[in-house]
């Protein structure tokens, strides 16, 4: 154990506790909208590192790195699914989903977005939604605080449940008391400080390697072209960009469509890097680090690597990255989860609309609490699978329930509610099917169900009614809206 490490995490778990603390002060007499949505007054800068930060989890540093250590360049795919579907993402989803947004009745969350698109009066789709969100966030908060527990019994032999006790703590103090405008803030400072971190361990790494150091690699291990089933699984993942709801709520808050090119190319370079560094850092770390069991099944390979090469106030610095990856995508989906109960469940349906402000917030916020304590039963379970298994379950389910109808509201002027919920419902059973019955057939869970839903919302649409002349007008006039 370095003590150095220690220190350095100490501080930076302070510093983001700090933030929370400050956005609760600040914003202490907001309503719901500036705890959920940060009153649409986020910057180009934060929108952008934030929905980055929230999307690259700590299985960008650990898990998937090390099925490029492990499995070898076959793994790519993945990365390059994920740089697809981002940047498709940010020129052709964000915009259009802002103004739709804004003219749907000013909506702040992607169910409240959704039902109001068709002025619908069922509550029907948001209470679906709302499920989905729930059980998908539950399983990717559990990776994020098993990897907080992997990070810390590697560097300082803590035990992993003290550990995860530790993170969940952290994270919910300052998601529940900072909301939307402090979890994007802390993922602002945590998306600078993972991309200096995969930035610098690698080409560090590559300047220690000579012709004695560098582990022999195995035969196979840099064909691009292992099985059709790894290519199209792998480009799958960028399919989950479109309905990926703590990732996609950020260019709802941006300030103007003025700033949205401005986001879009921060965004999009910044993820392009950082998948880019995942590769680099499983090939570079099979080279540098030889393979070794331990760090295969562990994940660890970004870790050892780092500890490696850097003196111990370095390495707690580049370490403190993987705790910014997990951080940064739990908080945020533990808000969505939040705003999505709140918003689509508690408010309608329990208080038929008559709840106060304050009395939402703190519904939100109890929320926070019930699905980390859920979070952590799942992450502390020994048979709960890997970091990257939770990852992929949870990507899998939002990108296959929620990604069709999200892009077909936003492109099809025929497209109607019951054509939604046929999407979102076919695309739910299709994908979690498929994890319990077809998961030995290679092909990635996501892919399926992406195609089955977005088949099944087409369809139900063409056989219901079109949609009444005031939705048509609502589609009409968010195309043509300008700030």
């Amino acid at each position: 154990m370095k003590i150095s490490e220690v220190i350095v995490f100490i501080v930076y778990l302070l510093f983001m506790v700090g933030i929370g603390v400050f956005f609760f002060f600040r914003n202490k007499n907001g309503g719901e909208k500036s705890y959920f949505l940060g009153g649409r007054e986020m910057g180009p800068w934060v929108t952008a590192l934030s929905a980055g930060a929230s999307d690259m989890s700590a299985w960008v540093l650990m898990g998937l790195p090390t099925s490029v250590y492990a499995l070898g360049m076959g793994q790519v795919w993945i990365p390059i699914g994920l740089a697809l579907g981002y940047t498709i993402s940010w020129l052709v989803e964000a915009p259009r989903l802002r103004k739709f947004s804004i003219v749907a009745k000013d909506s702040i969350t992607i169910p409240q977005y959704l039902t109001n698109r068709f002025l619908a009066r069922s509550n029907i789709l948001q209470i679906l939604c709302a499920v989905v969100f729930l059980m998908a966030y539950t399983v990717y908060s559990a990776s994020s605080l098993k990897a907080c527990g992997t990070l810390f019994n590697t560097v300082i032999g803590l035990d992993p449940k003290v550990a995860m006790y530790i993170a969940a703590a952290i994270i919910i103090g300052y998601t529940f008391l900072g909301g939307f405008s402090a979890v994007c803030w802390t993922d602002f400072f945590q998306g600078m400080l993972i991309f200096g971190g995969m930035l610098i361990a690698p080409i560090f790494a590559v300047a220690m390697l000579n012709d004695q150091t560098a582990a022999k690699m195995p035969d196979g291990y840099f064909n691009l072209m292992t099985s059709w089933k790894d290519i199209v699984s792998g480009l799958a993942w960028g399919l989950g960009y479109f309905g990926m709801p703590h990732i996609i709520i950020r260019f709802m808050s941006i300030r103007s469509q003025k700033e949205m090119k401005k986001s879009a190319a921060i965004g999009i370079t910044w993820t392009v890097f950082i998948v880019i560094f995942a590769a680099a850092i499983g090939v570079i770390g099979r080279m540098f680090l030889g393979f070794d069991e331990t760090i295969s099944s562990n994940s660890t390979v970004f870790i050892e690597m780092v500890r490696k090469i850097f003196p111990g106030v370095i390495s707690g610095i580049l370490l403190s990255a993987v705790l910014a990856a997990s951080m940064s995508t739990a908080d945020s989906q533990l808000l969505s989860a939040a705003s999505s109960f709140a918003s689509d469940v508690y408010k309608p349906v329990f208080r038929k609309n008559k709840a106060s402000d304050k009395e939402m917030l703190w519904v939100g916020r109890l929320v926070v609490l019930a699905i980390s304590i859920v979070a952590l039963i799942i992450a502390s379970n020994p048979n709960s699978g890997s970091i990257m298994d939770l990852v992929t379950n949870a990507w899998g389910l939002f990108g296959a329930a929620l990604g069709p109808s999200i892009m077909l509201s936003l492109f099809w002027k025929r497209f109607n509610f019951p054509g939604a919920i046929a999407g979102i419902a076919v695309g739910s059973i299709v994908d979690i099917c498929w994890i319990i019955f077809c998961s030995s057939t290679g092909i990635y869970e996501l892919f399926p169900g992406f195609v089955c839903g977005l088949i099944a919302a087409v369809i139900v649409t063409l056989c219901t009614k079109k949609p009444t002349a005031d939705v048509e007008e609502l589609f009409d006039k968010a195309v043509k809206y300008e700030d």
